[in-house]
Protein backbone atom coordinates (compact mmCIF):
# COMPACT_ATOMS: atom_id res chain seq x y z
CA UNK A 1 0.00 0.00 0.00
CA UNK A 2 1.32 3.42 -0.92
CA UNK A 3 1.60 5.96 1.85
CA UNK A 4 0.54 9.46 1.13
CA UNK A 5 2.86 12.12 2.39
CA UNK A 6 0.83 15.01 3.69
CA UNK A 7 3.37 17.75 3.14
CA UNK A 8 0.78 20.50 3.55
CA UNK A 9 0.07 19.25 7.07
CA UNK A 10 3.79 19.14 7.89
CA UNK A 11 4.26 22.63 6.45
CA UNK A 12 1.44 23.95 8.63
CA UNK A 13 2.95 22.31 11.71
CA UNK A 14 6.33 23.85 10.98
CA UNK A 15 4.75 27.23 10.35
CA UNK A 16 2.80 27.00 13.61
CA UNK A 17 5.98 26.06 15.48
CA UNK A 18 7.90 28.99 13.99
CA UNK A 19 5.07 31.40 14.85
CA UNK A 20 4.96 30.05 18.42
CA UNK A 21 8.72 30.55 18.77
CA UNK A 22 8.46 34.13 17.50
CA UNK A 23 5.53 34.81 19.81
CA UNK A 24 7.39 33.40 22.81
CA UNK A 25 10.48 35.37 21.89
CA UNK A 26 8.48 38.59 21.59
CA UNK A 27 6.69 37.93 24.88
CA UNK A 28 10.00 37.15 26.56
CA UNK A 29 11.47 40.42 25.26
CA UNK A 30 8.49 42.26 26.75
CA UNK A 31 9.02 40.57 30.11
CA UNK A 32 12.69 41.51 30.09
CA UNK A 33 11.96 45.09 29.04
CA UNK A 34 9.46 45.45 31.89
CA UNK A 35 11.88 43.96 34.42
CA UNK A 36 14.63 46.34 33.25
CA UNK A 37 12.37 49.25 34.21
CA UNK A 38 11.66 47.79 37.64
CA UNK A 39 15.06 46.50 38.75
CA UNK A 40 18.37 48.31 39.12
CA UNK A 41 21.08 46.44 37.28
CA UNK A 42 24.67 46.74 38.35
CA UNK A 43 27.97 46.19 36.62
CA UNK A 44 30.58 43.85 38.11
CA UNK A 45 32.70 46.74 39.39
CA UNK A 46 29.72 47.96 41.44
CA UNK A 47 29.58 44.77 43.51
CA UNK A 48 31.88 44.54 46.51
CA UNK A 49 32.20 40.83 47.29
CA UNK A 50 33.82 41.65 50.63
CA UNK A 51 30.56 43.31 51.80
CA UNK A 52 28.97 40.39 53.63
CA UNK A 53 25.83 42.45 54.32
CA UNK A 54 24.86 41.77 50.70
CA UNK A 55 23.07 38.48 50.09
CA UNK A 56 24.14 37.01 46.76
CA UNK A 57 21.36 35.00 45.18
CA UNK A 58 22.33 32.60 42.40
CA UNK A 59 19.17 31.61 40.49
CA UNK A 60 20.82 29.02 38.25
CA UNK A 61 20.17 25.29 38.45
CA UNK A 62 22.34 23.25 40.86
CA UNK A 63 24.42 21.71 38.07
CA UNK A 64 25.22 25.22 36.82
CA UNK A 65 26.32 26.31 40.30
CA UNK A 66 28.96 23.59 40.23
CA UNK A 67 30.61 25.37 37.29
CA UNK A 68 31.43 28.41 39.41
CA UNK A 69 30.02 30.90 41.90
CA UNK A 70 30.90 34.31 43.31
CA UNK A 71 31.53 33.49 46.99
CA UNK A 72 30.48 31.06 49.71
CA UNK A 73 29.74 33.53 52.50
CA UNK A 74 26.23 35.04 52.63
CA UNK A 75 25.40 33.30 49.39
CA UNK A 76 22.26 31.36 48.53
CA UNK A 77 21.23 29.27 45.55
CA UNK A 78 17.54 29.13 44.69
CA UNK A 79 16.84 28.02 41.10
CA UNK A 80 14.59 30.49 39.28
CA UNK A 81 11.83 27.91 38.94
CA UNK A 82 11.59 27.50 42.72
CA UNK A 83 12.02 31.12 43.78
CA UNK A 84 8.41 31.93 44.59
CA UNK A 85 8.06 28.75 46.64
CA UNK A 86 11.09 29.15 48.89
CA UNK A 87 12.19 32.80 48.94
CA UNK A 88 10.00 33.81 51.84
CA UNK A 89 11.10 30.84 53.92
CA UNK A 90 14.79 30.95 53.03
CA UNK A 91 15.35 34.70 52.71
CA UNK A 92 12.72 36.59 54.69
CA UNK A 93 12.79 34.43 57.82
CA UNK A 94 16.57 34.68 58.03
CA UNK A 95 17.27 38.21 56.74
CA UNK A 96 13.99 40.17 56.55
CA UNK A 97 12.59 42.18 53.63
CA UNK A 98 15.25 44.92 53.64
CA UNK A 99 18.38 42.82 53.17
CA UNK A 100 20.43 43.99 50.18
CA UNK A 101 20.08 41.21 47.57
CA UNK A 102 22.05 40.88 44.34
CA UNK A 103 20.70 38.26 41.96
CA UNK A 104 22.65 36.64 39.17
CA UNK A 105 22.51 33.87 36.61
CA UNK A 106 24.70 32.92 33.67
CA UNK A 107 23.64 35.49 31.05
CA UNK A 108 21.32 37.82 32.97
CA UNK A 109 17.65 37.29 32.13
CA UNK A 110 16.83 34.75 34.85
CA UNK A 111 18.54 36.93 37.45
CA UNK A 112 16.68 39.99 36.23
CA UNK A 113 13.29 38.25 36.29
CA UNK A 114 14.08 36.79 39.72
CA UNK A 115 14.97 40.24 41.05
CA UNK A 116 11.71 41.66 39.73
CA UNK A 117 9.76 38.83 41.35
CA UNK A 118 11.53 39.37 44.68
CA UNK A 119 10.49 43.02 44.55
CA UNK A 120 6.90 41.97 43.89
CA UNK A 121 7.18 39.68 46.93
CA UNK A 122 8.08 42.65 49.13
CA UNK A 123 11.87 42.61 49.17
CA UNK A 124 12.92 46.25 49.05
CA UNK A 125 16.62 46.29 48.17
CA UNK A 126 17.13 44.05 45.14
CA UNK A 127 19.58 44.44 42.25
CA UNK A 128 20.79 42.19 39.46
CA UNK A 129 24.21 41.79 37.85
CA UNK A 130 23.68 42.98 34.28
CA UNK A 131 24.39 40.14 31.82
CA UNK A 132 25.22 37.77 34.68
CA UNK A 133 28.36 35.74 35.05
CA UNK A 134 29.25 36.23 31.40
CA UNK A 135 29.68 39.95 32.14
CA UNK A 136 31.46 39.13 35.41
CA UNK A 137 34.05 36.99 33.62
CA UNK A 138 34.33 39.38 30.65
CA UNK A 139 35.27 42.13 33.10
CA UNK A 140 38.32 40.13 34.18
CA UNK A 141 36.92 38.85 37.47
CA UNK A 142 37.10 35.28 38.69
CA UNK A 143 34.62 32.67 39.86
CA UNK A 144 35.15 30.20 42.64
CA UNK A 145 34.67 26.50 42.08
CA UNK A 146 35.41 23.25 43.81
CA UNK A 147 38.68 23.18 41.85
CA UNK A 148 39.79 26.72 42.69
CA UNK A 149 39.39 30.00 40.83
CA UNK A 150 38.12 30.25 37.25
CA UNK A 151 39.17 33.08 34.97
CA UNK A 152 38.17 33.71 31.39
CA UNK A 153 41.15 33.48 29.06
CA UNK A 154 40.78 35.60 25.95
CA UNK A 155 42.78 34.70 22.85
Amino acid sequence: MDTIKDSAHLDLEQLAQRRAEVYLTEQFKKLIAHAEKEVKQIEPDELDLSDLNILLLDVREPEEFASGYLRKENHMTIPRGKLEFVAIKKIFEKYGHDVPIVTYCFKGPRGLLAAEQLKKMGFTNVKNIRNGLVNWLDSGRTLNSYFGEITLVKK
